[in-house]
Order: C-alpha cells, then sequence, then structure tokens
C-alpha cells in the first residue's frame, strides 16, 4: 500500500515541483521588504517557506499510521450565545475557528464547518469533530477575519454559507493582502483586505493585520502569491490577538512590544510533527508557551490541534506536551488553557 500512497503523491504534487524550492526574488522599490518583484511575499526574515520535493516525499514515505481519535464535545447554550449582548464570552468551535464575543460585537476567527479541509469532498484530511457550534446555532457574525488561505482556515461551503445565512446584514470579512479577489469572484461583500501592521476601524474596534511566519497557496501555481497574517482586535477595554498558523519567529516579540499586552492570545500548538519538515510553519508547544509569553498574554488559549489529523503526532498529543511545557517554564496552566470542542469561556478584561 505505501508504494501506492507514495505514486498518489507524486501525481498530486508533480505539477509543483518546479515551485518547490524556489528561490525569493528581489524587494520591490517603495514597498515593505516581504513584497518581492514577482508578486510574492516572504516572511519578515526574508525567507520563502519552500520545501524541495524530495524533502516532500521524504515526509509521506516515513510517515507513521496516526490513528483517528474523536475527542469529546463540551455541552453549550447556542441560545445563550444568540441572545448574549452583554458578557464576554469565547467558544472554541474547533481548530483555528472561534466565536467571540465582547459588548454585543460577535466575532469569527477562521471558520471552518466542513467536512474536510480540501479543495475536493472526497480526500484530504477529514474532521474528526463535529463542529462545537454548528453553523445554523450562530448568532449573526459582525466580522470575520481569515489568517490565510490553506483549506484549513479558509473553507470555500463554509464562507459561502455564511454569505447566504446573512444576506440583509453581512459581516465584515477581514483578509490578507491579495486575498479580496477570491472573495469577490464568490460574491462576498464587506471585505476588508490589510497588510501587515495595517489597520481599519469597526465600529469602537481597531483591527490590525500582523506578521507570522507562515505561506500560502490554494493550488500548485499560486505559492505566497497571497499574503498571510495574524489578527489583532482591539476595543477600548480589551485586546485579542489571534495568530493563525505560524512556526515560532521574532514577530512575536515585535507583535507584543507594539501592541500588547493581550487579555487574550489564540495560539496554535499542533501540526508539528516531524520536526525537521513542520519547524519552519508550525510551532510545537514549547514554542507556544514561548509566544504566550512573547505577546504578554494575560491567558492564551490552544488551538490548531484536534479537529483535522494533518501531521504525524498522535491526535492527543498536544495538550500533554504543552501541560509539560508551561510545568517546566514554571508558567501555571490556568495562563494557557486547553478548551474542549464546542466549549464557551467568559473572558475577563486585564484593565
Amino acid at each position: 500500500m505505501r508504494w501506492i500512497v507514495l505514486v498518489l503523491v507524486v501525481v498530486a504534487v508533480a505539477a509543483c515541483a518546479s515551485l518547490l524550492g524556489r528561490k525569493p526574488s528581489e524587494p520591490v522599490d517603495g514597498k515593505p521588504a516581504h513584497h518581492r518583484s514577482d508578486g510574492r511575499f516572504v516572511n519578515t526574515d526574508g525567507v520563502a517557506i519552500n520545501k524541495p520535493f524530495s524533502a516532500l516525499l521524504k515526509w509521506r514515505w516515513n510517515a507513521p499510521d496516526v490513528k483517528p481519535l474523536a475527542l469529546p464535545l463540551a455541552d453549550n447554550d447556542p441560545d445563550y450565545l444568540r441572545e448574549n449582548r452583554s458578557d464576554s464570552t469565547l467558544t472554541w468551535i474547533g481548530h483555528s475557528a472561534f466565536l467571540l464575543q465582547h459588548r454585543g460585537v460577535n466575532v469569527l476567527t477562521d471558520p471552518h464547518f466542513g467536512e474536510r479541509a480540501s479543495p475536493v469532498s472526497f480526500a484530504g484530511p477529514k474532521r474528526l469533530v463535529p463542529p462545537g457550534l454548528e453553523l445554523d446555532a450562530l448568532p449573526d457574525i459582525d466580522f470575520i477575519v481569515i489568517s490565510h488561505n490553506h483549506y484549513d482556515h479558509l473553507d470555500r461551503y463554509t464562507v459561502e454559507a455564511l454569505r447566504d445565512k446573512q444576506t440583509d446584514n453581512p459581516p465584515t470579512w477581514f483578509v490578507p493582502l491579495g486575498q479580496k479577489a477570491w472573495f469577490d469572484d464568490l460574491g462576498v461583500s464587506s471585505v476588508v483586505e490589510l497588510d501587515w501592521w495595517q489597520s481599519a476601524p469597526f465600529g469602537e474596534w481597531e483591527i490590525t493585520a500582523v506578521p507570522v511566519h507562515h505561506w500560502t497557496s490554494r493550488s500548485p501555481f499560486d505559492r505566497n502569491t497571497v499574503l498571510w497574517a495574524g489578527w489583532v482586535m482591539a476595543s477600548d477595554d480589551f485586546r485579542f490577538v489571534h495568530i493563525g498558523d505560524s512556526g515560532y519567529s521574532a514577530d512575536f516579540k515585535a507583535i507584543g512590544d507594539r501592541l500588547g499586552p493581550f487579555d487574550v492570545a489564540a495560539v496554535p500548538i499542533g501540526a508539528y510533527l516531524p520536526r525537521w519538515f513542520m519547524k519552519a510553519a508550525h510551532m510545537d508547544p514549547a514554542e507556544a508557551v514561548q509566544v504566550h509569553r512573547d505577546l504578554r498574554a494575560t491567558q492564551s488559549v490552544a488551538m490548531h490541534w484536534g479537529t483535522f489529523m494533518l501531521t504525524d503526532e498522535p491526535v492527543d498529543d498536544p495538550p500533554k506536551r504543552l501541560a509539560a511545557a508551561l510545568a517546566e517554564a514554571g508558567v501555571d496552566a490556568e495562563e494557557f488553557v486547553v478548551m474542549q470542542h464546542g466549549e464557551t469561556r467568559p473572558l475577563t478584561s486585564a484593565d
């Protein structure tokens, strides 16, 4: 069977073999350094994440047989969430998707309600746990942030469903530079496109795109032609940051210094093995603890684990490693919490 898997991998990615390992082109005069002359983007260290084709084959050939594991769903109260206009809450829908509620404003991060993180419905990583809050149970959403265009963070079915659900009062979508055209093609209105460190207002909130260490692609031919980002959402009494997806980098110290401290940070803890292949794009739990410190977050919440099987670690391994990393770093476990899918937590401001 392994040779069949290898053949399928070769067929699936052969078209993009010439793109893997591409060296970044020159910076563009008059633009930030992460803009390059070929229309692509790089990370703040000047590096584009482009593993050679041979490394991809090595990973897939040697990948262990990781067993699926369906984690339990927490009970929640959709009626309360729909009617809530005063309490500050955070509900983990799954993966990088949260419903954030603060002073009557409803926010979604990287919403994903589809069955697979894939461009097709019949293959690709399948959801292990149902959404912690069903799409139909959502309150009306005010704004949505999208970190990048990978299929586990940007799901066409979900975007179209949200478009059709709120036709009279559509949410505002905040997306990284270059992503708006994709939404335009779907007939999605109210899309705000931002470069790193650019901000836009939403009522009393200020929404800022911040740099993280990652990459983008939805086909073999568009690698890094769209930007990736984390998002800072700040009101006069509450500051929330959603990292999206990232390897560890100096970006987090910069975010903490420029825009922190934060009341709550959503930080990825999964998709980290094998380390030799994943380190540049995905932090491990020990690095996530350092991100928590760099951001100067009062509390961090774990994400990007337990919903899809994307890499080689066991499904339930990230929380175990996080607990060990917190203990080793001398950080109280209540500073960096792991939620159940569907769990709603009350939030408090540090002010």
